[in-house]
């Protein structure tokens, strides 16, 4: 595990100093919406600590980049319907998903958008269900900016802070603690969602 977390780093770095940087960051927003499974929330760190001053551009990026992948992912959603989904996640899976469609409807695309929740799982099922797409887009746009934006101000205030630069330096740490989070965060929607269940 820390290998591939010392990889991960090595990759990450490598990418935030390259002048390629913010293509990078747009390529991987936008086939994270679709198919990759690695976050755009480290290279954003990675490229922070380099210029903390960019971070907010950066944002904007990877915002527009990662609603721009999940359009496709829906897309895919409406021509292929589960054939596409069931690549990428169980049928069982799948079902669990459709179903929080069901209670939820659209809203739980911008749950998804925010968390560490696999935003392409939603955005491929939302077309499947055919769900509004001008109705998809302002949801995905509201938590995929609420996401990458309120990264962009903690890391702009680090950044000015010094602290940034100690952080980067324990890239291997924060990885951690952010997959802890996710997981956390993950913890507390179906608890949430099994509370609600039960009223």
């Amino acid at each position: 595990m820390l290998n591939l977390l010392h990889e991960f780093k090595e990759w990450v770095v490598g990418f935030s100093d390259s002048p390629w940087a913010v293509f990078a960051l747009a390529i991987n927003s936008f086939t994270e919406s679709i198919f990759n499974p690695i976050p755009s929330d480290p290279l954003i760190l990675g490229m922070a600590a380099i210029n903390p001053g960019s971070v907010f551009w950066l944002a904007l990026v990877a915002t527009v980049a990662s609603v721009a992948g999940a359009v496709v992912g829906w897309m895919g959603g409406i021509f292929f319907g589960r054939r596409v989904l069931l690549k990428i996640v169980s049928a069982e899976k799948s079902y669990q998903v459709e179903n929080l469609f069901g209670r939820y409807g659209i809203w739980v695309v911008l749950i998804a958008a925010f968390t560490p929740i696999p935003y392409k799982v939603f955005a491929i099922t939302a077309g499947m269900l055919r769900f509004d797409l001008r109705s998809f887009i302002v949801v995905s746009l509201i938590g995929r900016g609420a996401r990458f934006f309120l990264l962009a101000g903690v890391l702009y205030y680090l950044g000015n802070s010094g602290l940034l630069d100690r952080m980067a330096a324990n890239f291997t740490l924060l990885t951690v603690a952010i997959v802890a989070l996710g997981v956390a965060a993950v913890g507390v929607l179906v608890l949430a969602k099994k509370a609600l269940g039960k009223r």
